[in-house]
């Protein structure tokens, strides 16, 4: 069954919900394996963080069919950029970079400034739309179903993340493979498996995004709180996963 058909059957939902209990029962390999077999182009996006380097080293391992593709907002740490080829390396893999056009960010600089994402929401949103939403639009164009890394346990925002789910804003299947699993399972595949992973994990950063957005997390403070640190917002993110953020940039 391909995946086109897949999302034709009975209504895209209840394909989502059906897939999404089919991969409860499989290990990461399986989950991979079962979705690249469906049909239909395959996309993860990977940000290099530890859970997305643990994905890609199963595609890598497995030679799955499965494109590889991360947003390169121009505004990412010396480490990310060197982890990228150092992972195309060891895997002998392309990861395909997909850039913010100069226009945009030029036309983002003269309404808000090149870093006017640290005096408002909306700049901040805005901003993202164009370093990372138009980016993804592009990574995910003709994509069937689209692979990420998000987990239960990285923000209570992302506490119900399934499986599988339709994303009805860009009409395509989004499967979360690591969604059940913790940090821990994360860090032990990490290093039974020799996977390259960001140094600047050691050094108190769980979430890594763009630099002049990302800080060290004190201790006992959740994962992602190091992100747009400014904003008191707990549930914030980048509209990535999060339709209505996505909404508001698209309305700028």
């Amino acid at each position: 069954m391909t995946a086109i058909n897949l999302i034709a059957a009975d209504g895209p939902i209840a394909e989502a919900k059906a897939l999404n209990d089919r991969l409860a029962s499989l290990d990461l390999a399986g989950r991979l394996s079962l979705v690249s077999g469906l049909g239909g182009r395959v996309v993860f996006t990977t940000s290099l963080g530890i859970e997305d380097q643990v994905i890609t080293a199963e595609i890598g391992t497995h030679r799955l069919p499965i494109d590889v593709a991360t947003l390169q907002t121009g505004r990412l740490f010396g480490e990310t950029l060197a982890l990228i080829e150092e992972t195309e390396n060891q895997y002998d893999i392309e990861i395909r970079r997909f850039e913010p056009e100069k226009a945009d960010i030029d036309a983002y600089a003269a309404q808000y400034g090149l870093n006017g994402f640290y005096e408002s929401v909306e700049a901040r949103h805005a901003c993202c739309g164009v370093r990372k939403l138009k980016p993804l639009a592009r990574a995910l164009d003709g994509a069937a179903i689209w692979i990420t890394g998000l987990r239960r346990g990285q923000s209570a925002n992302r506490a119900e993340t399934p499986f599988a789910e339709y994303d009805a804003e860009r009409h395509l299947l989004k499967v979360n493979p690591l969604a059940d699993w913790d940090l821990e399972a994360i860090k032990a595949f990490v290093a039974a498996n020799g996977v390259p992973i960001n140094p600047l994990h050691a050094r108190g950063y769980p979430s890594i995004g763009c630099e002049p957005c990302t800080r060290a997390i004190k201790p006992g403070e959740p994962e992602r709180a190091g992100r747009w640190w400014w904003e008191q917002d707990e549930t914030r993110e980048c509209g990535l996963h999060v339709a209505e953020e996505a909404a508001v940039v698209a309305a700028q």
